[in-house]
C-alpha cells in the first residue's frame, strides 16, 4: 500500500485545489461574516502547497524553516482564532492557548535541535491544545438544540475533519523520530496522515455546500 503515497500526495492537492476554488465559489454568501477569512486562508493553503517550493527558492527561504516557524503556527493559530474567538466565543481562551503555543517555542530554541524537533514539540503542543478546542466544540454542540440541524452546521464538518487530521496524527508527529526506526510503522501512519488530510479538505468543502454561514 505504500507505493500508493505519491498518488495519494497528488490526490491532496487536487483536492485541496478544489476546495478552494468552491470556498471562492461560496464568497458572496459569506463575505460579511468570519467565514470570508476561512477561505482566504484554505486559498493560502493551496498556494502554498502548489507553488511554496518556487518562491522559496527565489527568496533563499528553506521550507523547512518556513513550515517551522511560519506555515504551521499560521495554522495553529488561525484555528485558535476560528475555534475559541468565533465558535465558542472565548478571547481568554484563544489568548491563553496563543501564548502556550508561542511558549512551546523557548525551549526549543534554548535546548534542542531546532528545525528537526521544533516538528515534532511544537506540532504536539499545538495539536494537544486544538485537541481542547475539539472537545469543547463537540460539548458545545451536544449541549444546544441546534445539533438537530447539524448538516447547516459548518463547524460540525470542520470539527471532525480537525479531529481527524490534527488529533489522530497527534501520535505521528509526537513520536515523528522514533518511528523512523520503525519503517512500516511510520509508513503506514504516513499513509494515514495523507488519506486524513483528504477527508479534512473534503469535509472543509462539505461545510461551505451544507453549512450556513450563520450557523
Amino acid at each position: 500500500m505504500y507505493q500508493y503515497q505519491p498518488e495519494i500526495s497528488t490526490l491532496l492537492l487536487w483536492i485541496q485545489f478544489l476546495t478552494a476554488i468552491i470556498a471562492i465559489v461560496y464568497y458572496k454568501k459569506v463575505k460579511e461574516s468570519y467565514w470570508k477569512w476561512f477561505i482566504l486562508y484554505l486559498i493560502y493553503v493551496f498556494l502554498i502547497e502548489k507553488f511554496g517550493d518556487t518562491f522559496f527558492r527565489l527568496v533563499h527561504l528553506k521550507k523547512e524553516k518556513y513550515f517551522a516557524f511560519i506555515g504551521i503556527p499560521i495554522e495553529f493559530i488561525f484555528f485558535y482564532w476560528l475555534y475559541a474567538m468565533q465558535s465558542l466565543k472565548n478571547k481568554k481562551i484563544f489568548y491563553s492557548f496563543s501564548f502556550l503555543y508561542f511558549l512551546s517555542f523557548i525551549p526549543v530554541e534554548l535546548f534542542f535541535e531546532k528545525i528537526k524537533i521544533v516538528y515534532s514539540f511544537n506540532y504536539t503542543i499545538g495539536s494537544f491544545l486544538l485537541m481542547i478546542l475539539v472537545f469543547l466544540e463537540f460539548k458545545k454542540q451536544i449541549q444546544n438544540d441546534d445539533i438537530l440541524a447539524f448538516k447547516k452546521n459548518k463547524m460540525f464538518y470542520i470539527n471532525i475533519g480537525i479531529m481527524l487530521f490534527y488529533v489522530g496524527t497527534l501520535p505521528f508527529f509526537s513520536l515523528y523520530y522514533l518511528l523512523l526506526k520503525e519503517p512500516d510503522i511510520w509508513n503506514i501512519y504516513y499513509l494515514y496522515f495523507l488519506i486524513s488530510n483528504c477527508i479534512m479538505y473534503i469535509l472543509f468543502t462539505a461545510s461551505f455546500i451544507w453549512g450556513k454561514p450563520k450557523s
